[in-house]
């Protein structure tokens, strides 16, 4: 029996929660990672998955047992990509989870730069606004906005996104600007909603002003929980709508849309980029966090905000404290 592959193999099934995904990451037959697992138990003289039709979970003596496992995995994995990246440089693939408007407002356009510095990475780029398992789909990283729940999880701070509520020159023509965000609320406005993705609830506007924080549920004729769709509702003069400024920078700045509310401050989103500590840091992770986290440190828009005097605040980054999760709609990453 190979014990590497018996030992990487039951990290994967525990992780994947089932032999068919564990075989599929592992690019192995599955009855290949039945039999390594059957070794293993076999020699190890210790049960360590029990299996059923519907589900396999883990004994108390395989936890311990992949716990272990996962160290000796990990610290292998960071030796060989160590002397693997002084030899050629970093190479193979990455599987990277993040939203559709980071994607494609910040992401994609700066790669050219990356592949510059790492030509051999490769990069899978799975753009969605909806949460995805980390464990279960194999992915190395992703990139998320709110609070990180999950403990497994590595979790480096970018920054505190900044937000800014705004409307479409159409929406103001019919309705006029509101004056306060409990306006909103009312019959004379309406606004643009966002529906999380994993409760499947609307989720509120959320204000800061002179240290007082103001949750509304506005009045809402359309809710939605993709982001582009959201910008395009919001364009459209579907109601006011709360995004990202740098994600409203373009539209601002042409006078499709104007800002509103302006002496209330959207709270602020914190922004993570997280791995599962079993991918460790091997030498193609370690270079895309250090790039990603130059990149949005190179985007000072992305976190600046203007305080209810008037003043700046400047960006808080990686290794800074980070705010509670925000309630503010659009989970745009």
């Amino acid at each position: 029996m190979d014990r590497f592959a018996a030992m990487e193999a039951f990290v994967r099934v525990v992780e994947s929660g089932n032999f068919t995904k564990a075989a599929d990451a592992l690019g192995r037959p599955k009855t290949a990672v039945t039999r390594l697992i059957q070794q293993l138990e076999a020699t190890l003289r210790v049960k360590l998955l029990h299996r059923t039709t519907r589900r396999v979970t883990v004994t108390p003596e395989g936890m311990t047992y992949y716990q272990q496992a996962l160290r000796l995995l990990g610290e292998v994995r960071e030796l060989e990509a160590t002397l693997a990246q002084t030899r050629r440089g970093p190479r193979g693939r990455l599987r990277v989870e993040s939203s559709g408007t980071i994607s494609r407002l910040l992401i994609v356009p700066a790669l050219p730069s990356f592949y510059a510095r790492y030509p051999q990475l490769h990069i899978e780029l799975g753009v969605s606004d909806r949460p995805v398992d980390l464990l279960a789909d194999n992915v190395d990283c992703a990139i998320r906005g709110g609070g990180v729940k999950d403990d497994s999880l590595v979790a480096r701070h970018l920054g505190d996104l900044c937000y800014l509520a705004c409307a479409s020159l159409r929406y103001l023509e019919r309705h006029g600007a509101p004056l306060h965000p409990q306006e909103l609320a009312g019959a004379s406005h309406a606004v643009v909603s966002y529906f999380s993705s994993l409760s499947g609830k609307e989720l509120p506007f959320v204000f800061i002003r002179d240290g007082q924080r103001l949750e509304v549920q506005g009045r809402s004729q359309l809710t939605l929980n993709e982001t582009n769709a959201y910008l395009a509702a919001g364009l459209a003069g579907l109601g006011v709508m709360i995004a990202p400024h740098f994600v409203l920078e373009p539209y601002l700045a042409a006078g499709e849309l104007v800002p509103v509310l302006e002496g209330w401050q959207p709270e602020p989103r914190p922004l993570f980029l997280v791995y599962p500590p079993s991918r460790q840091l091997g030498a193609g992770l370690r270079v895309f966090i250090d790039w990603t986290t130059e990149l949005f440190a190179s985007r000072p828009s992305l976190w600046r905000r203007v305080q209810s005097d008037g003043r700046t605040r400047q960006p808080t980054h990686a290794g800074a404290p980070s705010l509670p999760p925000p309630s503010n709609p659009v989970d745009h990453s």
